[in-house]
């Protein structure tokens, strides 16, 4: 699968019938914080004739092993699955909020051959989805396509993380993914912000009016 215009690739995806009478995508995201990179949105569909993966969980509950070894086994297990990473220019064009329900539309749109609803980690539906949807506040530890999402968003983050911090590391982007850390300030003030920090946040505007 092409990816989107004004967006990172997508993965691929299969096609797919879901759980019980609709089969549903489940959505999440990952790095809607930090002050650099892109924010990272999933869509995951299973099949319900195949075996539950066991060990799924809230992105956040798991260690960065356990998340790789869980992200190979969903994505091979996965009727459909699409990531989206949205980048640095859209969330200061659109602002991060906006530029998240964006991914989200993208990543529905990646499974909507198959997904007849969608049900997503929050408190609030994008507009313009390809089927019906719902938000779940508390998703990612309660429903298993969800938290299937939240893994490949979050793996995919920090594996693009990793490959910027080989690019520019006097970040640290290794250790903190972006996120505002003493560490990651520390280095904005010595260095100034690269091209992936997020001009929209504070505190890299606050670090541009110093340079």
């Amino acid at each position: 699968m092409k990816a989107d215009a004004g967006s990172l690739p997508l993965f691929p995806s299969a096609p797919a019938a879901g759980p019980g009478l609709l089969p549903y995508a489940g959505i999440d995201e990952a790095g809607r914080g930090p002050l650099a990179g892109p924010v990272a949105v999933a869509a995951v569909v299973f099949d319900p004739q195949r075996p539950r993966i066991n060990g799924l969980d809230d992105s956040k509950a798991l260690t960065a092993a356990r998340r790789e070894q869980l992200f190979e086994r969903i994505v091979e297990r996965a009727l459909a699955y699409s990531i989206v990473l949205v980048d640095v220019a859209e969330i200061d064009g659109i602002n991060i909020f906006q530029a998240t329900m964006q991914g989200m539309r993208r990543a529905v749109q990646g499974v909507a051959h198959v997904a007849q609803f969608a049900r997503i980690d929050g408190n609030k539906v994008p507009k313009g989805l390809p089927c019906p949807a719902e938000a779940l506040v508390g998703g990612d530890a309660i429903d298993r396509a969800i938290m299937a999402a939240s893994i490949l968003a979050k793996v995919s983050r920090d594996r693009y993380m990793l490959d910027l911090h080989l690019r520019h590391p006097e970040y640290g982007f290794d250790q903190h993914k972006g996120y505002g850390t003493p560490a990651h300030l520390a280095a904005l003030r010595a260095h100034g912000p690269c091209p992936e920090h997020r001009r929209s946040f504070a505190p890299v505007r606050d670090a541009l009016a110093v340079a």
